[in-house]
């Protein structure tokens, strides 16, 4: 082999080497970039199964286990009520000037609207829930500031209107046959600090605290709780706080029950192993009620006020009793 034969040789054996060396780097490159993809698939299907568990873990808390719903009203109510159909059965007497107890108040939306359209001396909600008492008492907050400023907006167009004999007429009315009568209440009763005197919000397990049960009450109000209580302490909790209720009015009082249907627990058995248990359980059902209140509570008379409401969402036509001491 001459030497320029040799010498070509050996370049093109460098050009070969070359020609691997590049296969081989583009190779490795291909290699590191399948298992920089494969690393961050991993990486990105970690991330996936982090958010699953957490979103899992999110929807198990807000399973709630004492029908301590955060939106209650929003779908219970129609959205073109003005108010809870409930208050249009409830009777002014049963409130004003009254002492008055709402058991599982929730946010408090119709604690309040009970003392501003019934003029109650005081009115106390409960409930288990410490959020919700949180939100209950943001509402009375907000309430008071919305009622304190149409109060002082008809005192200021008031002035303009009336002078001084005028005034005392407008607080003195007379009837179409010229018997006078007074106004009991004016726009006063509902100022800001007057509201907030009479309406307070405070956490409590109704059933589990049976201390200090003496008659202080006139009125006691326990709407779409018994069966939350039912499935949380079986029956032996519902007598508990039928018992409870009892020992708290005073004689005459009135307790206003509006019970769930038996048909509803099916559909809450499951929120919990111990309401899935005392679902089973369970001997004592909401028909039977009445007779359990009158017969072996004591309660002397029971009325029905209505069997169904209007402007109420399907599903929450419930009957309301009122029971009297």
């Amino acid at each position: 082999m001459s030497y320029f034969a040799l010498l070509t040789f050996c370049r093109l054996l460098g050009v070969c080497a070359k020609r691997r060396e590049a296969k081989q780097e583009a190779k490795r490159k291909e290699l590191e970039e399948k298992k920089r993809k494969k690393e961050k698939g991993r990486r990105g299907m970690a991330a996936q199964e982090e958010v699953k568990k957490k979103a899992g873990d999110r929807k198990r808390k807000q399973v709630f286990i004492y029908g301590n719903y955060k939106n209650y009203y929003g779908y219970r109510i129609d959205r073109n009520q003005k108010e809870d159909p409930r208050l249009a059965v409830m009777r002014r007497e049963w409130f004003e000037g009254k002492d008055c107890l709402d058991i599982g108040c929730n946010q408090g939306l119709i604690t309040i609207e009970i003392a501003k359209k019934f003029f109650c001396r005081s009115i106390l909600g409960i409930d288990i829930d410490a959020g919700l008492i949180e939100a209950a008492n943001w509402n009375l907050r907000k309430i008071s500031r919305i009622e304190q400023r149409n109060h002082r907006l008809k005192e200021a167009s008031d002035s303009q209107i009336l002078d001084g004999s005028n005034y005392s007429k407008h607080k003195v009315s007379r009837a179409s046959d010229g018997e006078t009568f007074h106004c009991r209440h004016d726009a006063s009763s509902l100022t800001e600090g007057n509201l907030f005197k009479r309406v307070t919000f405070q956490k409590e397990n109704f059933v589990e605290r049976m201390d200090g049960c003496s008659e202080k009450y006139d009125t006691i109000i326990c709407l779409s709780v018994t069966k939350w209580i039912h499935l949380n302490w079986g029956d032996a909790g519902l007598i508990t706080l039928f018992v409870k209720i009892w020992r708290l009015l005073r004689p005459g009082g009135i307790f206003l029950l509006e019970p769930q249907p038996w048909s509803s627990y099916k559909k809450n058995r499951l929120v919990s192993e111990t309401a899935r248990v005392n679902y089973n359980e369970i001997t004592l059902h909401p028909g039977e009620f009445r007779d359990i209140l009158l017969d072996k509570v004591g309660f002397r008379s029971a009325e029905i006020m209505t069997d169904s409401l209007s402007g109420t969402v399907v599903g929450f036509e419930r009957p309301i009793f009122v029971f009297h001491k």
